[in-house]
């Protein structure tokens, strides 16, 4: 199988076990926590948490993860071995308080074996069986279930089946929250197929872990105890890479002579045949049999791993909006971007290489992720200039290390440093250069001066960051005068196009880039003659603000000077909400207390959205009061005040919002001495220009973390008028005075009630005449009277009700109806004993009949119930079943 017919049917196979197939998320992740989306179940953990309701109780999808950074990091090993990767797509399926361990169990075997024809006496399952200390007890369920299926395989469930504990075994979200043990499928590769599980969980090469089904069933709480979840949820991961270069390896399981390596699929072939025609070395497929003593041979397959790996990892980060820069993340991926120029180097090739192999990651992969595609020329562009600025840091980099070397005769750990730090080496890559001149590298030492690094404000470490950048970079920063006014002239610079629009780039500009999570500023911009509309602004990684225009740009050439003017109106509410902002961070740090911290934010001309760290759920009476104390230095108009200052000198109250980028001059944004912020951002006046400030929401985002929602100005004053307009129309409607609606709702409600205690009444009486009608037309069968028929009823429960009734009076049968609801059809069956004997169970009829009908559905031997779209096959499908 090719690896797009193995993801395909991964796909397939669980939409037909009614799956629904969602897309994968963005590598950029919702959590502040996380640098790059790392799992399948990053964008799920909202359903895991009970924050939010799934629209579907069953998923699926390909999920694009990297691991580079942070707890999960894979990218020094990358190219050592053949399995390790920043960036693997991660198949996964998900049950939301949906089916449990023994479908999971029963599906994930199924797909293996019969549809994967993965051989079956290769495979082992592991079990989770605590160790001392470890928590919860042993998964009896999972093994009993694990048990069955080997057994039916005709395999010994004593061999097949191993045990792990906590640390293989079981799953935990983080210190607190939902977790639960798990269960892996290992397959073992080597050429005998006969290790009996001796290699499982024993970091064998060639016994190798595909798939990990998580069952979520317990709530670590901060006291140590595992509290069995209301809802029990499942979390599948399996390795995209793995599966296909398994597959690749053995030749569809043929062949298991050769070591089995995630890059022998078609995967990473077309990268190989390109690197082949660029450098004009063939790939060999060897390893490194001591990493001491690399031959030419084993350093050119480790370089072309190196550089298939990466520019994946860049091409589809760069298609999420994650840039190279010089913080966080975006450092990340310059680092990534660096290591795979300077291996490229070593392999001979050109400097702008890298950028041309976007187009093979596109063809590869843009199908399954469009946005590859949509961003091609984009991407390019980046990786070009990154690739251009590193290049001749690279060159002084290569010098420099001669010198060391023939002067000093080793590199010290502050030399790896400097190299690392200053000119981009990897660690790695500067040990290989140096073994080839037979010199030695402190690699203790390298440690030090990374904690010495680590350890340092991240201010800090911007500032060398930074001073880097701008002095490799062709490409000038571009001058932002929007702190003092929104009206400006400026010259034309650059003008970089993209397929859905163009950026003007100019000198200066009142424009403010979108950054720090206040949005991009918008407006228009006027030529002599042509005049265009800024939708957007945004930064490119060398500082330069971007405006995005649209429109026929014909006529317009560089050097020629525009009036730039910002939509005042859009830029004072941004404002309002952005200093409404630093005061909503006070306020929860007075009440809550000082461990408060942002954690993100979103400041547009509508609302403002704070996350921030915090343990539990905010009270309404603390929420209450947040909300007074905003208010309250709003109506004192405090005075907002700005002014740059040194960082090592900044006050010590100052405090850094999260995602803005700070050098060795820092903004210090002072609103009436009550809140000290570093913030690049604009701002008001006066705390008086804000308005009033209310609370729209307050929920958990993830564990430790609150987001609050709240709007300011003009959208606030839009909000209380739709109030009272809502509260008019009510008023009207129920024919009383705003002053009495509520005591008029009571009374409707209380009379709706008694109402509705008649209805049901009379509904509960019509549904035992009509149960009497549907006996007199059982059919019988083999001594059991089957009644199936379509039939009215005004919501599910009074199907199920009716349903009730009829296998109340049926006696042994069993009792299958449908019916309309709302344009959707809703189906219950319900069993006696004596047909569940005869092999007649509600829940089998249930999945049959819903799986006719488009829909899903299941449940208990004796009931069951489900739903379907395909309202107009109801009545035939109805009419079809017989006992």
């Amino acid at each position: 199988m090719t690896s797009n017919e193995i993801r395909q049917s991964f796909l397939d196979f669980f939409s037909s076990k009614q799956h629904a197939i969602v897309p994968s998320a963005s590598l950029m992740p919702d959590a502040p926590n996380l640098l790059f989306t790392n799992a399948g179940m990053n964008q799920f953990v909202p359903y895991f948490l009970g924050e939010r309701e799934s629209a579907n109780p069953r998923i699926a999808d390909t999920q694009k993860c990297i691991r580079a950074g942070g707890k999960h990091n894979d990218l020094e090993d990358v190219g050592l071995d053949t399995y390790h990767h920043t960036f693997f797509e991660m198949l996964g399926n998900w049950s939301i308080g949906d089916y449990f361990k023994k479908e999971a169990i029963e599906w994930a075997w199924e797909l293996i074996t019969e549809v994967w024809k993965f051989p079956k006496e290769r495979l082992y399952a592991s079990v989770y069986k605590p160790g001392e200390g470890d928590p919860a007890e042993f998964d009896q369920e999972a093994y009993d279930f694990w048990k069955a299926v080997f057994e039916k395989a005709g395999l010994d469930p004593e061999i097949h089946i191993v045990f792990g504990n906590k640390k293989d075994n079981f799953w935990m979200m983080g210190d607190t929250g939902p977790c639960g043990p798990c269960s892996e499928l290992h397959v073992d590769l080597t050429p005998d197929g006969d290790t009996k599980g001796s290699l499982v969980n024993a970091d064998s090469p060639y016994c190798i872990e595909i798939w990990n089904l998580v069952f979520i069933q317990f709530n670590a709480t901060p006291e140590g105890d595992y509290v069995p979840l209301k809802a029990q949820h499942v979390d599948t991961g399996m390795g995209f890479e793995r599966v296909a270069g398994i597959m690749a390896t053995s030749k569809n399981f043929t062949d298991f002579s050769t070591p089995p390596s995630n890059y022998n699929s078609d995967l990473f072939d077309t990268l190989f045949q390109e690197f082949e025609k660029l450098s004009g070395h063939s790939y060999q497929r060897t390893l490194p049999a001591d990493l001491d003593n690399i031959t030419d041979v084993e350093m050119k397959d480790i370089i072309f791993r190196v550089l298939a790996d990466h520019i994946r990892c860049l091409s589809c980060s760069i298609a999420d909006g994650i840039l190279p820069g010089n913080e966080n993340r975006n450092y990340v991926l310059r680092r990534i971007l660096r290591r795979a120029v300077m291996y490229g180097r070593k392999l001979g090739l050109e400097n702008g290489f890298f950028a041309n192999l976007v187009p093979v990651v596109v063809n590869q992969l843009g199908h399954v992720f469009p946005e590859l595609a949509q961003q091609e020329e984009i991407i390019k562009k980046i990786i070009k200039s990154e690739e251009d600025a590193f290049g001749r840091t690279l060159d002084r980099g290569i010098q420099l290390f001669d010198k060391i070397a023939t002067d000093e005769g080793e590199i010290s750990g502050l030399n790896a440093f400097t190299l690392y730090d200053t000119y981009g080496f990897p660690l790695d890559l500067t040990e290989l250069m140096a073994k080839q001149k037979g010199i030695s590298v402190d690699t203790k030492g390298f440690e030090v001066e990374m904690e010495k690094q680590r350890s340092k404000a991240r201010a800090s470490q911007k500032k060398s960051d930074i001073l880097v950048a701008d002095s490799d970079s062709a490409l000038e920063a571009t001058k932002f005068v929007g702190f003092d006014t929104m009206a400006d002239e400026a010259e034309l610079i650059d003008i970089v196009e993209a397929d859905d629009a163009a950026y003007l780039v100019f000198n200066q500009t009142p424009f403010y880039a979108e950054m720090g999570g206040q949005v991009g500023d918008t407006g228009a911009i006027e030529f002599e003659g042509a005049h265009f509309q800024a939708v957007d602004t945004i930064k490119d990684p060398n500082g330069r603000h971007l405006h995005k225009v649209s429109g026929d740009l014909a006529g317009i050439a560089l050097g020629q000077v525009a009036n730039l003017i910002v939509d005042h109106d859009r830029r004072k509410s941004i404002e309002r909400h952005h200093s409404a902002t630093h005061v909503l961070h006070w306020a929860l740090r007075k009440v809550l207390g000082t461990h408060v911290r942002q954690a993100g934010s979103l400041v547009d001309n509508q609302r403002l959205r704070f996350d921030f760290s915090h343990f539990e759920a905010i009270k309404p009476e603390q929420l209450a009061l947040i909300e007074r104390l905003c208010n309250e230095q709003l109506l004192a108009n405090c005075k907002v005040e700005w002014f740059e200052t040194p960082f090592d000198q900044k006050p010590k109250e100052v405090m850094a919002f999260f995602g803005d980028k700070y050098g060795d001059v820092v903004r210090v944004v002072d609103i009436g001495g009550f809140s000290k912020e570093l913030c690049g951002g604009t701002h008001v006046r006066g705390t008086g220009e804000i308005g009033l400030l209310k609370i729209t929401s307050e929920t958990g985002i993830s564990a430790g973390t609150r987001r609050i929602e709240a709007i300011v100005g003009d959208s606030l004053y839009s909000h209380i008028n739709d109030i009272e307009s809502t509260i008019a129309i009510a008023s009207k409607s129920l024919s009383t005075a705003p002053n009495e609606l509520l005591k008029k709702i009571d009374v409707v409600l209380a009379r709706n009630a008694e109402l509705e205690k008649q209805l049901k009444s009379f509904k509960q009486k019509a549904s035992g005449n009509l149960a009497d009608d549907l006996l007199k037309a059982a059919k019988e069968s083999n001594g059991l009277k089957l009644v199936a028929a379509k039939v009215e009823a005004s919501d599910p429960n009074a199907l199920r009700q009716l349903g009730a009734n009829v296998i109340g009076k049926l006696e042994e049968g069993v009792v299958l109806l449908g019916a309309e609801i709302k344009g959707k059809v809703s189906v219950v069956a319900f069993a006696s004993q004596g047909a569940i004997a005869a092999g007649y169970k509600a829940g089998d009829i249930i999945r049959e009949t819903t799986a006719k009908l488009n829909g899903r559905g299941g449940g208990k031997p004796d009931f069951a119930m489900g739903g379907a779209a395909n309202v107009a096959d109801l009545q035939k499908t109805i009419d079809a079943f017989s006992l």
